[in-house]
């Protein structure tokens, strides 16, 4: 039984990889001038273009489907090849090094960790290096099966359980999960509930707290680093000396 649903799995994967066309918003970065403004740690969010892509923008009603990580020269010697910069989790590779021509063509956004020390970047991108070779979350067959089917309109309060793969193997992973363990192992904030306490005080009568609650691992979704008030937005496009008054117009 476990067989089967493994190959069930894998071709629902096959199927969820292929590429379709997708009409973009935003145009692409070019590589070279992505890769001069990313720093290790980064989290590369992109718009991909396969079946699964689809299912991830209309679910989290955002343009962002993937999310990688930038290790830069963090990763030197211990990745695939000299040229990878990335590490991902794949839907049929699993957690994976790439270099940036895998992002080709495709729109992409900065999100950039505040405040992070070298040995804390270290740290981050050291705990998705670690996970090379994990495999990507296929157990539950039936939370990949239902992108085969027409998706009705959800509230907002289940939304974002329904592209949690839960399988609980901690050799799996999807790519936002990833990059949020990594974070949360150092305690860095990525999107978490907030509760507030009051902490009146005579010399503070109106004092509150805030309480940090971590965020199960398995419910991040990419567009979280995009909208986290913890992460800095970069956009190599207008970084430097951008000139509005140097475009040239048809």
């Amino acid at each position: 039984m476990r067989n089967t649903l493994a190959k069930i799995g894998r071709g629902l994967a096959s199927f969820l990889s292929r590429e379709r066309h997708v009409h973009g918003a935003t145009p692409p970065t070019p590589p070279d001038r992505l890769l001069s403004y990313l720093e290790p740690a980064d989290v590369l969010l992109v718009d991909g273009n396969s079946q699964i892509s689809t299912a991830i923008k209309y679910l989290t009603q955002s343009t962002w489907s993937h999310a990688a990580l930038y290790v830069g020269a963090f990763g030197e010697g211990r990745l695939a090849r000299s040229t990878h910069r990335f590490i991902e989790a794949d839907l049929m590779e699993g957690v994976r090094s790439v270099g940036v021509e895998a992002f080709a063509g495709m729109p992409s956004r900065i999100c950039r960790p505040v405040g992070l020390t070298e040995a804390e970047r270290r740290a981050v991108t050291g705990f998705a290096i670690a996970h090379l070779g994990h495999r990507y979350d296929l157990k539950n067959v039936i939370d990949l099966a239902r992108y085969l089917l027409p998706t009705p309109p959800v509230p907002v309060q289940i939304r974002r359980r329904m592209i949690a793969f839960g399988s609980g193997d901690p050799t799996r992973a999807i790519c936002s999960t990833l990059i949020a363990q990594a974070f949360q192992a150092l305690q860095y904030p990525v999107l978490p509930f907030v509760e507030y306490r009051a902490a009146a005080t005579e010399d503070c009568p109106e004092c509150i707290d805030e309480i940090m609650h971590i965020r199960h691992h398995s419910l991040f979704v990419p567009r979280d680093f995009d909208v986290s008030p913890y992460f800095r937005i970069v956009k190599p496009t207008i970084e430097g000396e951008f000139d509005f008054r140097t475009l040239k117009w048809s």
